[in-house]
């Protein structure tokens, strides 16, 4: 068992006190509209449908994504 200051601690407990990474599964953007949720198994982000229509937003738009320094990766343990 790995050592945590002198104590015998297990290992189970060393890593559920790790903050556990949260990435982003949806996206949208704040001039547009456009929506696109991430596609794990092809790794990159694709066009959201919603109610059958695909949520395009406007193709010349620089998109300002609502993923900002709000958006909190890590996750405390519980």
């Amino acid at each position: 068992m790995p050592s945590a200051m002198g104590f015998c601690v297990p290992t189970d407990t060393i890593e559920d006190m790790e903050p556990q990474l949260r990435r982003p599964t949806r996206r949208a953007c704040e001039r547009c509209g456009r929506v696109e949720r991430w596609d794990g198994d092809a790794a990159t982000w694709r066009v959201a449908s919603e109610d059958g229509d695909k949520q395009v937003g406007n193709p010349y738009c620089i998109h300002e994504w609502d993923i900002n320094g709000r958006f909190a990766p890590f996750e405390e343990p519980a």
